[in-house]
């Protein structure tokens, strides 16, 4: 495993450390990693919605839908 120094403010240092004392986190570096896993996986989300968004726009003007038809749609797609 890899090195990394991370400068951070005093307070932010004090939080890292609160938060592995809670008992949650190992140490500090514990509590980072875990910080980074859910930014990825966060930032892969946003990438999935975006893709949907995009697929979206490029279909074309959207088409009136009636509550009946809307119904028997998702009978169909169960």
């Amino acid at each position: 495993m890899a090195t990394m120094n991370v400068s951070l403010p005093n307070q932010m240092k004090d939080w890292v450390e609160d938060q592995a004392r809670t008992g949650t986190y190992a140490n500090s570096s514990d509590y980072v990693r875990d910080l980074i896993r859910r930014d990825q996986a966060r930032t892969a989300a946003i990438g999935e919605l975006q893709s949907a968004i995009d697929a979206g726009l490029a279909s074309g003007p959207a088409e009136a839908l009636s509550a009946q038809d809307f119904r028997a749609a998702m009978r169909r797609n169960g």
